[in-house]
């Protein structure tokens, strides 16, 4: 039983950080009809902006978090206005190659800032274990969980009460209908991409605190599609959902059938969820997938 419980543990934790990325993929989509794959990469990229800021400015956990938030959406912003802003109108395939080149570059520039060579990244947290029922935890653990479960909270509330959320969401439902009723879709695809590079930040933060500061963490962006997949494309709050999932299948894959099923298990979902139920749990029937 302790064992199960400790793979539990350990899956929601490591669910929690899928679960934030694929929340990013999840609001592009839903607001553009784009794949956005470059999701990791903006993940890592702010990962290694937090940790700069944190030694520069030797900020504890929250400070850091709110410096880092407003930079990270503005990278946001500045990658749509060069990168997809100039592609509008042009087929969605070349959008989403366009996303792919852009995961290249931002890879690229990342290890020439930084190096190849991973960091110990505590972002201002303490690492004395807290037990909760008997099971030990990181404060980064639990932050990484609570962290989850605000942004759901938050981007719940803004898409359903703000004037922007409801633009958004009406740019989801029908493009060609918001543009008539006067919603700006420019704003509203400049919006979700900032909004995906403020939840990539808090994403790419707390994974690094919990795990390490490497290059590789973009790969945790790849390893996150299969909750986006499993949650539904245009569906952010399936998404988080679907997060956490996949780390639960992964860590009791791994515990009850062998470590390599941990990599797979995640894309295992992916096949059966395309062949059952291809629009995922909460998502749309009749979304386009790329």
């Amino acid at each position: 039983m302790d064992f199960l419980m400790l793979l539990i543990s350990t899956g929601l934790v490591s669910g929690a950080a899928y679960g934030l990325i694929a929340m990013g993929f999840a609001l592009v989509y839903k607001s553009t009809g784009v794949v956005n794959f470059a999701q990791g990469e903006i993940v890592m990229l702010t990962a290694y902006i937090a940790f700069s800021i944190a030694n520069g400015l030797h900020l504890s956990f929250v400070p850091l978090v709110l410096v880092t938030i407003p930079i990270s959406m503005l990278i946001g912003l500045v990658l749509e206005r060069i990168f997809i802003r100039p592609m509008l109108g042009e087929p969605v395939f070349a959008i989403v190659m366009a996303t792919v080149g852009l995961a290249v570059i931002l890879r690229s520039a990342t290890i020439m800032i930084w190096g190849s060579e991973p960091f110990n990244f505590t972002a201002g947290m303490s690492t004395a274990v807290i037990k909760l029922g008997g099971i030990p935890f990181y404060p980064a653990q639990l932050y990484l969980m609570a962290a989850l479960g605000m942004v759901v909270l938050a981007i719940w509330l803004f898409l359903r009460f703000s004037r922007y959320g409801i633009a958004m969401r009406a740019v989801a439902a029908n493009e060609t209908a918001a543009l008539l009723t006067g919603v700006s879709v420019n704003q509203v695809h400049a919006l979700a991409w900032m909004l995906s590079s403020g939840i990539a930040a808090v994403a790419g933060l707390l994974f690094a605190a919990n795990f390490k500061l490497a290059p590789d963490i973009w790969f945790q962006g790849l390893k996150s599609f299969p909750a986006v997949i499993l949650g539904g494309m245009d569906s952010v709050t399936g998404a988080a959902l679907g997060g956490l999932i996949i780390g639960l299948i992964e860590n009791l894959s791994q515990g009850y059938i062998g470590e390599g099923m941990r990599e797979i298990a995640g894309f295992i979902v992916i096949i059966l969820v395309l062949m059952i139920r291809p629009y995922g749990l909460f998502g749309s029937r009749d979304i386009e997938r790329v």
